[in-house]
Formats: C-alpha cells, sequence, structure tokens
C-alpha cells in the first residue's frame, strides 16, 4: 500500500486565561491508501485534536498534514467526518440528507438521473434503501448513523474520518454497524481513520492501533499493528489467540501504563502543593 497521509510533528496549543495549553506535542504518523488506523486513549488526550486537524477544522500551532503531496489547510471534499451525532437535517428524509452533500461535492457534474442512482446506491451500501423516505425522528439511532455513513461516503472521500461514530449505539446495534463498517470498507478500499474508546472494536476493525498517552502535551504512545486476516468473523476471533493478546496489550497501555504516568503526575502535583503550603 502507498502512502497515502502523513501527520507531520503536529502540536496544538489552545489559548486560556492562564496562557496556552498544549493539547498535543509532536504528534507525527503516515497513514497508507486503504488501511485502517484507530486513535484510542482516555479522554482529554487529544484524539479528536488529531482528527479535526486532519479534517482541517483546525490549524496546528506547529507540524501539519499533507494529503497526497500537498498540505492541508481547510476542509475539503476529500475528507468526510462521521460524528458520533449523526448532524442529519431533521426536516429532510435520509434520501434528501445524502443528496444536499451529493450536491455539494459533485454540484452539476451529474445529470439528475446519475444523482439519483449514486444516493440511492450509498444508502444500499449501508442497507438503508427500504427507508430512504424517512426522516431522522422516524428511524432509530442506529439507522440515523448509517445515513449519516452513507452521506460522507457519497462524497466519495479519499479518507473517511470517523469520531467514535457508534459510541452513542447500544451493544447489539453497534456490533451490527461495526461488521457493515467493514463490508465497505473490504468493498471500497476507503483509508479510514476512527477515534474510538472500545478496544474490542479497535482490534475487531483496525490494521493498526495508534494509542494515545494522557494530555495535556499528549503524543503517540505505541502503535500496535492488528495482523489478523481479513475478512473477520467476530465470534471466531473471541477466542483466537492471536487476537486475544492483541486485546491485552491495548488494555496493558491503556489500564498499566498510562495509569502509572498518572500516578507519578498526581504524585507530583502533591509535592508541589505540599511545598506551597509549607512556603505560606
Amino acid at each position: 500500500m502507498s502512502e497515502k497521509l502523513d501527520i507531520s510533528n503536529i502540536s496544538m496549543d489552545f489559548p486560556t486565561p492562564n496562557g496556552p495549553f498544549t493539547a498535543l506535542k509532536d504528534v507525527s504518523l503516515k497513514i497508507r491508501e486503504g488501511e485502517f488506523v484507530s486513535l484510542i486513549g482516555h479522554s482529554g488526550c487529544g484524539k479528536s485534536t488529531v482528527l479535526n486537524v486532519v479534517a482541517g477544522l483546525h490549524q496546528a500551532t506547529s507540524g501539519g498534514v499533507i494529503l497526497n503531496g500537498k498540505e492541508v489547510k481547510e476542509p475539503g471534499p476529500e475528507r468526510a467526518v462521521v460524528f458520533q451525532n449523526h448532524s442529519l437535517l431533521p426536516w429532510l428524509s435520509a434520501y434528501e440528507n445524502v443528496e444536499l452533500a451529493v450536491k455539494q461535492v459533485f454540484g452539476s457534474d451529474k445529470t439528475k438521473a446519475e444523482t439519483k442512482e449514486w444516493i440511492e446506491h450509498n444508502l444500499k451500501l449501508v442497507h438503508m434503501d427500504h427507508a430512504m423516505d424517512k426522516r431522522p425522528d422516524e428511524i432509530s439511532g442506529g439507522m440515523k448513523q448509517r445515513v449519516g455513513i452513507a452521506r460522507a461516503l457519497a462524497m466519495q472521500p479519499e479518507i473517511l474520518l470517523m469520531d467514535e461514530p457508534f459510541g452513542a449505539l447500544d451493544a447489539l446495534t453497534r456490533a451490527h454497524m461495526q461488521d457493515s463498517l467493514m463490508d465497505i470498507q473490504a468493498e471500497l478500499n476507503n483509508t479510514v481513520i476512527m477515534i474510538t474508546h472500545d478496544v474490542d472494536e479497535a482490534v475487531l476493525l483496525s490494521d493498526r492501533i495508534v494509542m494515545m498517552t494522557n494530555g495535556p502535551a499528549a503524543t503517540i504512545g505505541e502503535i500496535l499493528e492488528v495482523d489478523l486476516e481479513r475478512p473477520r468473523d467476530r465470534l471466531a476471533l473471541a477466542e483466537d489467540p492471536k487476537y486475544v493478546h492483541l486485546r491485552s496489550e491495548v488494555l496493558k497501555f491503556l489500564y498499566e501504563k498510562q495509569r502509572k504516568v498518572e500516578s507519578i503526575s498526581g504524585g507530583k502535583t502533591k509535592v508541589k502543593k505540599s511545598l506551597k503550603a509549607r512556603a505560606a
């Protein structure tokens, strides 16, 4: 696979009344075409900030992002974002929500018949062609998220960016959505970057898992190669020794290595407070 995206030494500072807060520090990652990469870490570790910089929604304080040899400076249709909240317009049907994105990206490049065919094709990809005339308040949470994914895919993005897309769904719906996403990626060979807090989800879906250190000044702690054959069957993997080992490695990072960091940081804070109290 050829290199698609180069995240190069990005750091991100946010202004606060007490001075700049460093959310990210020297994050570097190269992503190959067709690769599925998950970002995982504790809350506040800068996962969404990385995604927003790649999406062009934030400009890094230093460093940058290169996509196909060009610097990312603003949002663009070659990078579609799927958020945890589906963000569908409530007064439009599923079909019309996807149509809005298609018209925005393709304009008059597609005829009316081509546009209709393309919208229906993408709704069919996510198994929502049967409910294309329904509005968001007439369908379930999982169905809304399917429409959101169809809308993103209909833009024909080179990279699909997903910020905890299944985080608000129940376990069974989430499993169905994960299976659908694996099927879609196998068919389209999308490059995907996904944020998740779910260890099993990361191992099931990913080619690589990028584990972030705790903030502030969060960075990449470890990168785990997920060398499991595709297609993947969640039931078969549950007892696969390799799957169990990979899952264990992620948990070890999150709940042992990062806990030690928290413990050390907490200890330093207590010492500082104690010294200040004595000085007072």
